[in-house]
């Protein structure tokens, strides 16, 4: 596998941990980022042993700090290939959609769905370039209309459910310029949002996000993925 540059999301604990360990064991160079400067230098420490990591303080709910990672990556990179939009907030089990609070509500919108939004567009003209690009969105089951409860999660249900309606625009606008976007669903994992009573490790949470990341040129575009089969939205 040809080396290369990869950019995740909310990396420095968790599933985006796990990702960034596994792309720099396959080799590729890994801009691992967090919203906390101190958070981010720990998790580049601990990974150095596998690879080329660097990091870059980025909270995708801000745009000011998505121009500025923008303009680190062209300035130090020249190129982006691979975007893996990870951070993701707020598994609202304490809620409904009757009694969901609003404000909240658009807070998990804002990181969820806004903040990958902000990030493909962002990159995507940089792929668009140099003609290649990978961008996976890391949805969930609880995001897809076939699986979706109606009981509690309404706020971060309903931001993934739109997270893989922009994977399918994203998709379609740059279809036949070897750039795939698709969504994955990570499982049930053993993260600080998944809980210890979660039966995958993030190591497993990661190996589908990995995949989708190194799909060839003729590969799936606009799906949405789990233990790298298409599953329904």
């Amino acid at each position: 596998m040809e080396q290369r540059i990869a950019l995740v999301t909310g990396s420095n604990r968790g599933i985006g941990l796990a990702t960034v360990k596994e792309l720099l064991k396959k080799g590729h160079k890994v801009i691992l980022t967090a919203r906390k400067e101190e958070d981010g230098l720990k998790a580049q420490a601990k990974l150095q042993k596998y690879g080329e990591v660097y990091f870059h303080p980025l909270d995708v709910a801000d745009a000011r700090s998505v121009e500025r990672i923008r303009h680190y990556v062209e300035d130090e990179f020249g190129h982006l290939d691979i975007l893996i939009n990870n951070a993701g907030i707020n598994y609202d089990t304490w809620h409904t959609a009757c009694d969901a609070n609003l404000d909240e509500v658009q807070e998990t919108i804002r990181t969820n769905l806004m903040g990958a939004w902000r990030m493909t567009q962002a990159f995507i003209p940089l792929m668009l370039k140099q003609k290649f690009g990978r961008i996976v969105n890391v949805s969930s089951g609880a995001g897809a209309f076939n699986e979706m409860s109606g009981s509690t999660t309404p706020g971060y249900s309903i931001s993934k459910a739109a997270l893989n309606g922009l994977t399918v625009k994203l998709a379609a606008d740059v279809k036949g310029k070897n750039i795939l976007v698709n969504s994955v669903c990570p499982g049930w994992v053993r993260t600080g949002m998944g809980g210890m009573a979660a039966p995958r490790s993030p190591e497993k949470g990661a190996e589908t996000i990995i995949w989708a990341a190194e799909l060839p040129k003729n590969g799936p575009s606009g799906k949405f993925f789990r233990d790298m089969k298409e599953i329904k939205w």
